[in-house]
Parts: C-alpha cells; sequence; structure tokens
C-alpha cells in the first residue's frame, strides 16, 4: 500500500497491480510518523510513498534525512514536483530488489511505511537481512499480518514471521485502521505495528539452522516436531526428548534456539 493526498487535483492513480491504496487521512499518516523515535540514526527510509501523505510529516523531523523508496513512475514524478527536499533522496526501484548497501553503507537507518499488502511479509523478511543497520521499523500492514508479526507462542496466527521476527526485535501492535481510510478502500482493516531491535543480537545458536528448523517445524505446523523435523535425521535419543512432542506454535522463540542448538549438536 502507498500514501497519498486527494487534495491535489494531478493526483496520481492508484494501480491495482502494484497493490495500491492510497492513505487519504493526514491525521492517520501523522500519528504513524509519530511511532518512529528518530534516536539512534540520521536516516528514515519510506518505502512506497506514493503522493507523500506519510512523506510530509517525515520531513519535518530535524534529526533524520528522508529516503524515499517508489517503484511506481507516476508517483515518483508527483513526488519529485511536490517535494523537492526530496531531489537527491528518492531511489526509483523495487525495494526487495534493492542492494541497500549502495544507498546506505553500513549506516543506521529507519524503515517506514504503508506498504503493499501483496509483498508486505517479503518486506519484513528483506529488512531482517539488514537487521544489523536497522535499530526501528514501523508500518501499515493487513491487520492480520500485523497481528502475526506481533503474535507470542500459544496463538494460532504465530508462526515462521513471529518467530524469526522476534527473534531480533521486540514487536508491538500499536493500532487498527478502518478501510474508510484509504482510496481505493481494501476489503480488509489494517494495522499498524512497531518493531524495535533487541540490544543482544546474538542468537546463541547457528542463525541459519535457526531459520531452517523454524520454517520446516512451521511448514506442518498441526504436528509435533518429532514428525515434522524427519528431514533432519535425527537420533532416536534426541527424539525421545519432551521438546519433540510439542507443536511448533508452543514454542518459544527462545524454544526454538533451545531446539536448534540441540539439532547441532545431535
Amino acid at each position: 500500500m502507498n500514501n497519498n493526498s486527494k487534495n491535489e487535483s494531478n493526483s496520481v492513480r492508484a494501480k491495482k497491480h502494484l497493490g495500491q491504496h492510497f492513505l487519504n487521512d493526514p491525521s492517520v499518516a501523522e500519528k504513524i510518523a509519530e511511532t518512529l523515535s528518530y534516536i539512534g540514526y540520521k536516516k528514515v527510509l519510506e518505502i512506497g510513498p506514493g503522493m507523500g501523505v506519510l512523506t510530509q510529516f517525515l520531513l519535518e523531523s530535524e534529526s533524520t534525512e528522508t529516503w524515499v523508496v517508489e517503484i511506481d513512475q507516476e508517483s515518483v514524478h508527483y513526488l519529485r514536483m511536490h517535494f523537492p527536499k526530496l531531489h537527491h533522496t528518492i531511489i526509483e526501484g523495487d525495494f526487495l530488489k534493492l542492494r541497500l548497501e549502495n544507498f546506505f553503507k553500513n549506516e543506521q537507518f529507519a524503515i517506514i511505511g504503508n506498504f503493499p499488502y501483496n509483498i508486505s511479509s517479503q518486506i519484513v523478511f528483506k529488512a531482517l537481512e539488514y537487521k544489523e543497520w536497522i535499530p526501528e521499523f514501523s508500518g501499515m500492514f493487513q491487520k492480520e499480518v500485523a497481528e502475526r508479526i506481533c503474535s507470542k507462542e500459544g496463538s494460532k496466527v504465530y508462526g515462521i514471521l513471529s518467530v524469526l521476527t522476534q527473534a531480533f526485535y521486540d514487536a508491538e501492535y500499536l493500532f487498527t485502521v478502518p478501510p474508510n481510510k484509504f482510496s481505493p478502500p481494501p476489503k480488509v482493516d489494517s494495522g499498524v505495528l512497531k518493531l524495535t531491535r533487541k540490544e543482544n543480537l546474538e542468537l546463541g545458536c547457528d542463525e541459519s539452522l535457526f531459520q531452517r528448523v523454524v520454517k520446516t517445524a512451521f511448514q506442518q505446523r498441526r504436528k509435533t516436531l518429532r514428525n515434522s523435523l524427519k528431514t533432519f535425521d535425527l537420533s532416536e535419543n534426541l527424539k525421545a526428548n519432551v521438546i519433540f512432542g510439542k507443536r511448533p506454535e508452543q514454542l518459544s522463540v527462545s524454544g526454538f534456539v533451545e531446539l536448534t542448538e540441540m539439532i547441532s549438536r545431535d
């Protein structure tokens, strides 16, 4: 989802193939902008600014420089026309294909946006690849995706996205935004969340194995770990451990770290 205000006569047309639902309520945009602390970094990257309804509030920060990445040429043209402050900081392209090091070179920066529903999970996974650089991440998602990211073990929606995000970030669901705040209105509610990076990014286990364990376990989430992790060729002795009688949604992040350590030692 991109952002946009309907006040301008030369407005940008929402494009279905880009999943554009333009936010048309500046008060909601301001509330989203206020979720960032603007402390500990000098740059903020907004994904999918559209016509800048959120951008205008980001530009009010005197301590940070606002960057935007936008795939829609019509929106890029609009931003150049209406936001001269952005003339050096508009990245034209697909966020998912960006090499962020080409723009931020090991600097700390925050991510914010009103994300297209169809790629919002991929945006989070991409941000996790750059977690050492991203201390804060705020944004608007389809409500059920925002809830999934923030959910805890024991929840029906707790899954891969929840565990991999919460391994490195504290996730907080902030508020819900109804469809009538967008143009065109989506068919579902939206939810705004904030991710704040943990002070210690060391998991205490091998990170790539941890990711494999989490993804494999949740691919068959109704099965016990003893059955869902069969491809790891585990010893009978290890599989006798009580943890393997649990289903993946019963394990906290620290439980998955412990499980990964057990598998690596097996």
